[in-house]
């Protein structure tokens, strides 16, 4: 049996502006640039420069008839921007003069990875184009580290299906053993320990034929070749001890050996650099500045993130012809949908801009509040005088949402005199010394940091020792607390921390 009923619901439902403003206030500065010139050439009615107060609305300019000057009509914005679809228009204009040149931001050809990887392919002295595609197929299969982690048989069974082409694993292994002496040294190999001794063996093979190594360094890679080849496990372990009776070395000679080793790249793609050049350095672009003007902090935002744009005085002179053309008379439908269009691209453009300003509104507010929160931290550069502080305090500060707050901080970066930061790395929980004072956890994960710093390399600190530190300096902390903040931190464990 059926029924109606009528029920009332209230939902909360963003509107396109606010999605686009949420957008805007996680990307950084960095990206910022490039959404603007994305937006620029989008919309037509959206240009650079200063903001005027005066821009016209339509809806508020009725009765208005004073254009005297009117350097755009209607007819002309009809003929040179819409066609049969009005939501489409034009960008060429007939003002180019003769005297300007035509010219081209020239554009950098650089080589990807594989790309180099199948020039070399083509250097290989090959039986026919079937070997030549089985090679291309390995190549290819190499992921982005350098390493080659498929199988053999996986090769074998994309062969078949995608170019039916029949090969057996020695073939496959065969091809391998050739690409593994392309460069970058250590390419294709299928794990860590065969990645270091492609290395080895390939500085061996030169030195045979170059004779550039002298006696004790021959024998110093000649070691770090037997020591990766047949004592990786107690080497990776840094079972120094077992390594030292098995070989019947001394310490002197394993250090030699581990030193040659510690040359090697264990991620052999990152040695590859595109023209012969060294691959860009990435640089980070602050989002936020602050100075200290004789003892005073004072925040700017990079002006990055404050761009002047503007709404087109073409697209508004085009409104305020129309107006002036139909007044009086009913507009035809092709006037209409041009009207339409250059409404949603005005309109449009104030909404980005009002985006863009609400932008730096929230960020400057959020950042201030977090200047204010650890303004002992950015006067001193001091890391133990970070407070604990979470996304709430912030919020409660400014009045913004939790979730406002996590966007500003995400992939944003401040300048100070002691180095660039991320905003995350101020973010933390607060744990009790033993006299009862909040410290944030940062102070605690400096203070282990230093700890290992200061330690005796030849007999590290084991985790149960480091809480015992911690807890002498008044720290009260469990080990497996201690454990989670070293990881935190990229430190391994005592045992491979350990050093000859």
């Amino acid at each position: 049996m059926l029924k109606q009923s009528l029920s009332q619901k209230m939902l909360q439902k963003l509107s396109p502006q606010q999605i686009q403003l949420m957008k805007l206030l996680q990307i950084p500065t960095a990206t910022l640039e490039q959404r603007i010139k994305e937006e620029l050439e989008a919309n037509p009615a959206l240009e650079e420069g200063e903001e005027r107060d005066e821009i016209v609305d339509l809806a508020e300019e009725q009765g208005n008839d004073d254009f005297d000057d009117e350097p755009y009509e209607l007819d002309d914005y009809l003929n040179e921007y819409i066609e049969d679809d009005p939501t489409t228009y034009k960008t060429q204009t007939n003002n180019y003069s003769a005297d300007e040149e035509e010219k081209t931001v020239p554009i950098a050809v650089e080589h990807s990875f594989h790309e180099y990887l199948e020039e070399q392919v083509g250097l290989m002295q090959l039986e026919d184009e079937r070997k030549e595609a089985i090679a291309l197929q390995i190549v290819g299969s190499i992921d982005e580290d350098g390493y080659l982690r498929r199988e053999p048989d996986s090769i074998i069974d994309d062969l078949m299906f995608a170019q039916n082409i029949f090969a057996d694993e020695a073939e496959i292994l065969e091809l391998l053993k050739q690409i593994q002496r392309f460069e970058p040294p250590g390419i294709g190999a299928r794990d860590l320990q065969e990645c270091l001794l492609i290395q080895l063996e390939i500085k061996a093979e030169q030195d045979d034929e170059e004779d550039f190594l002298d006696f004790e360094e021959r024998e110093d890679l000649d070691l770090a070749i037997k020591v990766i080849r047949d004592y990786f496990d107690e080497f990776t372990k840094k079972h120094y001890d077992k390594l030292l009776r098995r070989l019947d070395i001394t310490n002197d000679d394993l250090k030699a050996a581990i030193d040659e080793i510690i040359k090697l790249n264990p991620k052999p793609a990152s040695g590859f650099s595109s023209g012969g050049n060294s691959r860009a350095n990435q640089y980070v672009v602050p989002d936020f500045i602050i100075q200290n003007r004789d003892g005073e902090l004072e925040l700017t935002l990079n002006s990055r993130n404050a761009p002047d744009l503007c709404v087109s005085d073409q697209y508004q002179d085009m409104l305020r012809s129309y107006k002036k053309k139909t007044a009086g008379r009913r507009n035809n439908k092709q006037e209409r949908e041009a009207i339409m269009f250059i409404k949603q691209k005005i309109d449009s453009a104030r909404w980005f801009i009002d985006a863009i300003r609400q932008r730096q509104d929230t960020m400057y507010r959020t950042m201030y509040a977090i200047l204010q929160y650890q303004y002992d931290f950015f006067l001193t550069g001091d890391s133990t005088k970070l407070k604990p502080m979470i996304l709430k305090d912030i919020a409660d500060i400014t009045g913004l949402d939790i979730s406002t707050i996590s966007r500003v901080a995400n992939s944003k970066f401040v300048q100070t005199e002691f180095g660039t930061k991320r905003l995350k790395e101020f973010f933390s929980e607060s744990m009790s010394k033993e006299d009862g004072e909040e410290v944030s956890t940062l102070e605690v994960k400096q203070i282990l940091e230093d700890i290992i710093g200061q330690e005796n390399k030849k007999k590290p600190l084991s985790d149960q020792k480091l809480q015992k530190a911690l807890e002498d300096k008044g720290y009260q902390i469990a080990r497996r607390t201690v454990a989670k903040y070293r990881e935190q931190l990229n430190i391994p464990v005592a045992r491979l921390r350990k050093e000859l």
